[in-house]
């Protein structure tokens, strides 16, 4: 399944990414398990158990870009270079789709283990992007492996995303199967949840929030008002999450019972989710053909729209090794 933690900017969704997947890898050791960094800010590394050192020395996606490119094409027809290839361009006949964890070459380049999980970093918006760049093309290396990423039930890939409605800059927000909008019992935090709610409606989005430092009755009774049927669980307080804070990243077993009890409770709405391959192929064609239209095929010079094979729909199948 594909999950993302979305929420305004300090709202602990970093934090709470590397709570869900410490705890993934503690209570299924066995379940495929990869954590993806695509925030501008990169901290999930850290957050994971990582010092500076061995952050900064991670691999990234973004400095991976061709390789990923040329992979994913594999031998399909419809492209006929990796260099034309955008972030949005969907799988088609002769692509090559990756799972969750088999092994391949995007995953050998860029993929290291942290803390006991698999994570994948998008790479830090350099000085040498200032001015000429912007932080999405770094995440288009994430839409591109996501559009390219077949699934099931029981194998977990989670993203940390950019904060706020960031997310919408392009079709990556609708390649999740669940999405956990991380909120504070703050004015500012409602309104993050209600600017990503109106956007997502569109596109069958599913939302579920989880409530974040909790403190008290009126902390929740705040959330129930503003957030209603969509929060899913609330997370409070913590001890533990304080000493991760200062650099103590204590065993994931020794969080507070009740967050750890919120934790599960966010697994098993993932686990009940059910997987409709159409319209992630469909979602993902039509986020193709915006960005065609809009600056892909002037880039290429050529209608990237031929890029699109009308009768694929990806589906989990036995995967060659490599």
């Amino acid at each position: 399944m594909k999950l993302a933690f979305v929420g305004k900017g300090g709202s602990g969704k970093t934090t709470l990414t590397s709570l869900f997947v410490r705890h993934l890898a503690f209570d299924s050791p066995s379940a495929p398990l990869l954590a993806v960094d695509a925030d501008i800010n990169q901290h999930l590394a850290g957050a994971l158990g990582a010092d500076d050192e061995t952050a900064a020395a991670l691999p990234t996606l973004g400095a991976n870009l061709p390789l990923i490119k040329e992979y994913l094409r594999g031998d399909n027809p419809r492209i006929a270079s990796a260099d034309e290839m955008i972030k949005t361009t969907p799988a088609g006949r002769g692509s090559n789709l990756v799972t969750t964890e088999q092994p391949n070459p995007v995953y050998d380049a860029c993929v290291r283990e942290v803390g006991g999980v698999r994570l994948a970093v998008t790479g830090p918006f350099t000085d040498n992007d200032l001015g000429v760049a912007c932080y999405h093309s770094k995440v288009g290396a994430v839409e591109l492996l996501l559009n390219h990423m077949v699934d099931e039930r029981g194998e977990y890939s989670v993203v940390d995303m950019t904060a706020g409605a960031d997310s919408f800059a392009s079709g990556l927000f609708t390649r999740f199967d669940m999405t956990f909008l991380v909120c504070e019992p703050t004015v500012r935090s409602v309104g993050v949840y209600r600017q990503y709610l109106n956007y997502a409606k569109e596109f069958d989005v599913r939302i579920a929030v989880v409530g974040n430092k909790i403190t008290d009755e009126e902390d929740l009774d705040f959330l129930r008002e503003h957030v209603g049927e969509h929060l899913l669980t609330t997370i409070g307080r913590s001890k533990h999450v304080r000493a991760a804070e200062r650099g103590d990243v204590r065993p994931i077993e020794t969080l507070e019972p009740e967050n750890l009890a919120a934790l599960r409770t966010m697994r098993e709405a993932v686990d009940a989710v059910g997987k409709d391959w159409a319209t992630f192929q469909r979602q993902a064609v039509e986020f193709h053909l915006r960005n065609a239209t809009t600056w892909g095929n002037d880039r290429a010079g050529r209608d990237l729209a031929e890029q699109v094979d009308p009768d694929f729909v990806p589906a989990p199948v036995a995967l060659p090794v490599g």
